[in-house]
């Protein structure tokens, strides 16, 4: 199968199968339990639990079907068969189903601080377009009839509306082919351009790093959660991050490891967390509650990055409706200027 399950399918799947399993039910009969009980996603994951079952039948465990699949990220793989190597497969399903969750709510607010700017995008290029196109020509028309010929004023004025006007449509238009194109790259896996640009923005910035932060936490916590060992948890969960940034400073934390230095203790030296987080990781270890500890820190994380969402649609919104409202403000302003004059001139 070529298609993905979305987030919202593994975070289903994942506590379903986690609640089956809570209740003793073993996975092979939670596999069919589930395929028994049809599916509503257009029948993928349907032709998804035929494949588990036949894999699971043949006495294969639950990380292997669920890669015979082929539905499933390879992040909830891996944290599966680490969950069964280690005997917490139970809560390891929990928690894939509350990061998923997550991931889900974190995309639909990316999803919105896109689409809102692009839809006002696509409203300022309309009303440009009209303006061009229907509004000025029908003023240049009027103040041709009233004097025969258009005054050297006159036309200086409609000259500057048009140009505000051709100014705005090709700034808006370059802008909206940008954002098609970084987003197509984003989708293509050609991130490092797209990244790149976005950094040059302390806003952007700071999301991509929290982002980064909050997959790179959440992993963790559940591969030590699932049983490894601290080195391994650490390979195992920088390349989760998506973020070239914020892996260079999880690889030199990473280095700090191979020193001798704790897990806890790399990162409060490397600054991955503000330093109240960081002696918080570090009592945590000290008292065998590391996972939990890094359980709230994903927490922290998700909401920052929802904050940072917030923020950042909140500066795009006016600034978009500014520019709409300034652009076509002069505009109407410089053609409306003539026939104030000539109302002068009757009065």
């Amino acid at each position: 199968m070529s298609k993905t399950l979305d987030n919202l399918g593994v975070s289903a799947f994942c506590e379903s199968m986690a609640m089956m399993v809570q209740s003793g039910i073993t996975t092979d009969e939670a596999i069919r339990l589930l395929q028994s009980g049809g599916d509503a996603d257009g029948g993928l994951l349907t032709g998804a639990l035929a494949v588990m079952k036949d894999h699971a039948d043949a006495g294969e465990g639950l990380s292997a079907s669920m890669r015979a699949s082929g539905i499933f990220p390879e992040y909830a793989l891996q944290m599966v068969e680490a969950g069964e190597d280690s005997g917490r497969l139970e809560d390891t399903l929990f928690r894939l189903s509350r990061y998923y969750a997550d991931q889900k709510t974190i995309s639909e607010k990316l999803r919105g601080a896109v689409t809102y700017p692009a839809a006002m995008l696509v409203l300022i290029i309309a009303v440009l377009v009209i303006m061009l196109t229907m509004v000025l020509p029908a003023f240049t028309e009027v103040y041709d009839r009233l004097t025969g010929s258009m005054a050297a004023s006159t036309f200086g004025y409609l000259r500057w509306a048009y140009g505000i006007c051709w100014a705005a449509l090709i700034l808006m238009v370059v802008i909206a082919a940008g954002l098609v194109i970084g987003l197509w790259m984003w989708n293509h896996g050609k991130r490092g351009p797209v990244e790149k640009i976005l950094r040059s923005n302390g806003l952007c910035r700071r999301l991509l790093e929290s982002m980064g932060m909050f997959r790179f936490t959440s992993a963790l916590g559940m591969f030590l959660a699932s049983g490894e060992m601290q080195d391994e948890a650490m390979d195992r969960s920088i390349p989760m991050t998506d973020c070239a940034a914020v892996e260079e400073k999880l690889a030199r934390a990473r280095a700090l490891m191979d020193e001798g230095n704790s897990i806890a203790t790399a990162a409060y030296e490397e600054g991955l967390f503000e330093p109240v987080y960081g002696r918080m990781l570090l009592a945590g270890e000290r008292s065998g509650n590391l996972d939990s500890v890094l359980g709230r820190l994903s927490d922290l994380l998700r909401e920052n990055c929802g904050a940072l969402v917030d923020r950042l649609v909140g500066i795009v919104d006016p600034l978009l409706s500014g520019v709409l409202m300034v652009t076509v403000g002069l505009s109407l302003l410089s053609v409306m200027l003539p026939l104030i004059g000539m109302m002068n001139s009757i009065g």
